[in-house]
């Protein structure tokens, strides 16, 4: 729908809402594509352009150029997204209450408070949303990361399909990732003892083909908090390499074994996987 279908519209309150509507879709584009000239720009500098060649190649003015350089937030916010994050946590029922609401592991959530951070550093807001059983989270939409494997959220085990080179898979034995470009599998240290996760880490793409979305899964508990620290100590590296392509990896996390909410390292377990076509 552009302009002249919305004031076509006859009924004044069909009209407004549909207006209103296509306003956030404009401004949210418009939010997007500037934070995307903004980075581009940086690029050209970065590659050995002047501001002055760079006004010449998109006819504006040097002071113009210089303006939007300096007008923006710092260059990682681009990793995370245009606008405010909503992350959203799998999450399961409490034992041994009648009416039990949804509740996420401290694990899970110490993730979501340290992307939360992130995000407000780098000039975002960010939002918790606790996916409830049987998992059904929405993924169409705008600015969203997914915290939890596919044991809380079941329908995520389909989207990795779009992802050639990693994932997950499931036997007697539980959960375990699995790199398809190498054939070798992940089993979790945790279930051998140990006080070391393993996670999943990429970028997917929205069923409706209309965007992106970020993915941290551990098999457990403790390696959504590892990936969330993963992205947060290496969040300007990976802007940098990957900027808002379709990425994903594997990360390990090893925690203090006494405390699974102090992460003590992460290192990736694999490379980073750019996937292609998107």
């Amino acid at each position: 729908m552009d302009p002249e279908d919305v004031a076509s519209i006859e009924d004044p309150r069909d009209r407004a809402r549909a207006a209103n509507k296509l306003i956030d879709e404009y401004q949210t584009a418009i939010t997007e594509l500037s934070e995307v000239r903004r980075d581009t720009l940086r690029d050209l500098l970065a590659a050995g352009m002047s501001q002055t060649a760079i006004a010449d190649l998109l006819e504006m003015s040097k002071s113009r150029i210089s303006q939007l350089l300096s007008a923006g937030t710092r260059p990682e916010r681009t990793f995370l997204g245009t606008g405010k994050l909503t992350v959203a946590v799998g999450g399961k029922f409490e034992a041994g209450k009648p009416d039990p609401g949804a509740v996420v592991s401290s694990e899970s959530f110490g993730g979501y408070e340290i992307i939360a951070d992130l995000a407000r550093s780098v000039g975002l807001d960010a939002a918790c949303e606790v996916v409830p059983p049987p998992g059904h989270v929405r993924l169409n939409r705008a600015n969203l990361a997914v915290m939890g494997g596919p044991r809380l959220l079941p329908f995520l085990d389909q989207v990795l399909d779009a992802d050639p080179h990693l994932g997950f898979l499931h036997d007697d034995g539980g959960w375990r990732l699995v790199d398809n470009t190498t054939g070798k599998e992940y089993r979790s240290p945790i279930d051998d003892g140990e006080a070391t996760d393993y996670a999943y880490l990429g970028r997917l793409p929205r069923p409706d083909g209309k965007g992106n979305f970020l993915y941290l899964a551990g098999i457990h508990a403790p390696g959504n908090l590892g990936a969330a620290h993963f992205i947060a100590d290496n969040i300007a590296d990976l802007r940098r390499e990957l900027k808002t392509r379709r990425f994903s990896l594997l990360v390990a996390s090893r925690f203090h074994p006494k405390d699974r909410k102090k992460i003590l390292a992460t290192e990736r377990l694999t490379p980073i996987y750019r996937h292609e076509g998107q």
